[in-house]
């Protein structure tokens, strides 16, 4: 599982896999730092759509024609300098990637 600590997506996650009693790694970016080719395999496999979190505050931030012209390359770049645009959590399970967190769709992943 990848994300931050102190996000409250990443906190439920958390919370429900260790209730599970389900084991886990967590890479937190901001102590373990970021993967570029990482980064570059999660782009070409799910698109700067689906990795970009475009509700949260860090996208905002982003200047109107950086978000306008987005793109898997400029993700990468906004990725590798604020890890926290990326959607969290990034949970990598036998050779899938499943974004964000709900309940059930962790419990048709790990049942």
């Amino acid at each position: 599982m990848y994300g931050i600590k102190n996000c409250d997506t990443i906190k439920k996650a958390r919370k429900w896999l260790e209730a599970e009693a389900i084991d886990y790694r967590f890479h937190d970016y901001k102590k373990e730092g970021t993967d570029e080719a990482l980064f570059k395999e999660w782009l070409s496999s799910l698109g700067w759509e689906a990795v970009i979190n475009r509700r949260g505050t860090t996208w905002r931030k982003l200047p109107e024609d950086q978000r306008a012209n987005m793109d898997n390359a400029s993700a990468l770049t906004a990725m590798l300098e604020n890890p926290s645009i990326i959607k969290r959590p990034l949970l990598e399970h036998n050779g899938k990637k499943i974004l964000g967190f709900k309940a059930d769709e962790y419990e048709n992943i790990f049942k």
